[in-house]
């Protein structure tokens, strides 16, 4: 297709605005009724159907006459059906005047519906076969054949309406499954709205001229919306959804009643594909956005039971898995556990292990110190240093900040290590000035010193031997595979909520979906800033631990 169906970046965006002003000139004084504006305009220009169900008086079709004045003289056609309609009365009475002078069986249908731009159809399921099997040919195809002539329709729009749902068995599903968007529509329920709707003038504003979509506009951006794109990642995240809903999540399962029966034809899914792509274009986007997708919360659902299904699951699915949001807080989970278990493997291979010996009257414990590499104290006194293997606050009050190394004298770590735990004097770090340390062996025999927090860390011992190279090898490399996943979920973090805010604002979307992927946004990158703020230092202090072997 030509680029002249493709609109420049300003234009989008003043088009987007447009919309958005299209939409409150015509929600204007009738309340609480603008998610059905916002979803009856996007069928409209996506050249849609819309089903809308609620019970009497609470101006359905007052919405579908308004949405005739989104365009720039559009005829408008409306009509309440019974089970007394006849087709005349929908697609216009027989030419007498053909019939009688060439025997042709013609409608006059000027003001009916095979020459309106905008219809609704009240009580639709009222309406006899012969009417709905035309009106079926007419959605499908957008043609009415007059006698042996194929008209082309010029409806941009219908909504049809009912308090009831369509009965099962009743020949009605093909056509209920051609209406696109199905919304519900309840009485008022604010209390202030309510009474401004009690008080206010029944006179509704009239839409400006400069908003009004013309004939030619509206053609050109349907060649436009041929050029809007799926990209691969939007479409994993259509197809996730729809294993979500056909497969129910595990914590939506308390609603799998009311998702048993639930059907979703692979047209309605191909027809609701063409809606995103204008939901997209008429936010000023040339490409579909994981927002758009949530809007099939209004396309899928079958009856109420079925719609307080799929919304649930719908919500589900956008806190969760619309921008990654689980992934990356898996991802985290995945991370912390990685570098737990790499941290378990250093101690389990570096800590100074005792041995159990048996004595005359009890057990006692011993630590071969026999390749201990010697350290001197200032008053020429011999040592051993050892290594604390964990991130910590400290071991004793009186020196602050992290403990690398503790020095003991040998002699009395073995001698009283016997019992299992002692209380011993000894040197932290640089410090010239004796600590008292606690000292003890844990389950497993290990050798272990208490921080200030009472947590036990474990203790290795600088050997005149080293740390072995193909160790330090790779534990470097696995440090560096963890840095490199930190890495990665923050890049993750950051493209996510980039691709969620080139969605906003969004004209068609309900509220409360952006407001709550905004908020596990907001966790998700709580975690990772947690994470990174846990893991960052301690990563950096296991990648060098092997030179506080050796330094």
């Amino acid at each position: 297709m030509s680029d002249t169906y493709r609109l420049s970046h300003s234009d989008k965006q003043l088009l987007s605005e447009r919309i958005s002003e299209l939409l409150d000139a015509l929600s204007a004084g009738i309340y609480e009724r603008e998610e059905s504006f916002r979803l009856c305009l996007l069928a409209a220009l996506a050249g849609e159907s819309v089903f809308l169900l609620g019970p009497p008086g609470i101006a359905k079709s007052m919405i579908a006459k308004r949405l005739a004045e989104a365009f720039d003289q559009a005829s408008f056609f409306d009509y309440l059906m019974t089970r007394f309609s006849t087709p005349e009365e929908v697609f216009g009475p027989l030419s007498i005047q053909e019939l009688k002078d060439h025997g042709k069986y013609l409608r006059l249908i000027d003001g009916y519906l095979p020459s309106s731009e905008v219809v609704f159809l009240d009580e639709i399921w009222k309406a006899g076969p012969a009417i709905l099997n035309t009106l079926l040919t007419v959605v499908n195809e957008r043609v009415f054949r007059n006698g042996a002539e194929v008209i082309d329709v010029p409806m941009r729009l219908l909504v049809t309406a009912s308090n009831e749902l369509p009965e099962e068995d009743s020949g009605l599903e093909a056509l209920y499954d051609r209406m696109l968007l199905r919304v519900f529509v309840n009485r008022i329920q604010q209390k202030e709205n309510f009474k401004a709707m009690l008080l206010g003038e029944y006179q509704l504003p009239e839409v400006a001229s400069e908003l009004r979509i013309t004939h030619q506009e509206y053609h050109y951006w349907q060649q436009c919306l041929q050029r809007v794109e799926l990209p691969e990642s939007v479409f994993d995240v259509i197809y996730k959804l729809k294993q979500a809903i056909e497969q129910v999540p595990a914590e939506l399962s308390e609603l799998s009643e009311q998702a048993k029966d639930l059907y979703v034809s692979d047209r309605r899914w191909k027809k609701a594909l063409h809606l995103l792509k204008a939901s997209a274009f008429f936010n000023g986007r040339h490409e579909i956005n994981p927002l758009d997708v949530l809007l099939l919360e209004d396309c899928l659902w079958h009856n109420l039971e079925s719609r307080q299904y799929v919304q649930a699951c719908v919500q589900h699915f956008a806190v969760n898995n619309a921008f990654s949001q689980l992934a990356i807080v898996e991802g985290c989970e995945l991370l912390q556990a990685e570098y737990l278990q790499l941290q378990t493997d250093i101690a389990q291979q570096l800590q100074l292990m005792a041995s159990v010996e048996v004595g005359l009257r009890k057990e006692f414990f011993q630590i071969d110190l026999s390749n201990a590499r010697p350290f001197s104290s200032e008053v020429g006194a011999k040592l051993i240093r050892l290594v604390v293997l964990q991130q910590n606050q400290g071991v004793n009050e009186r020196d602050h900040g992290e403990t690398r190394w503790v020095y003991l004298e040998p002699e009395q770590l073995l001698k009283r290590i016997r019992a299992g735990e002692a209380e011993l004097l000894g040197y932290v770090n640089q410090s010239k000035t004796l600590m008292t340390l606690r000292i003890e062996l844990d389950a497993s025999h290990g050798l272990v010193i208490r921080d200030i927090a009472s947590r036990p860390l474990p203790l290795g011992l600088v050997s005149a031997d080293g740390i072995d190279d193909e160790l330090k090898q790779r534990w470097s490399a696995k440090v560096d595979d963890l840095q490199q996943q930190l890495k990665q979920l923050e890049i993750q973090l950051v493209q996510s909520r980039r691709l969620f805010h080139q969605a906003l604002p969004h004209s068609f979307i309900n509220p409360r979906l952006p407001e709550l992927v905004e908020a596990s946004l907001v966790s998700a990158e709580q975690q990772v800033a947690k994470l990174k703020g846990q893991i960052e230092r301690h990563l950096y202090r296991l990648q060098n631990i092997a030179e506080f072997f050796e330094s």
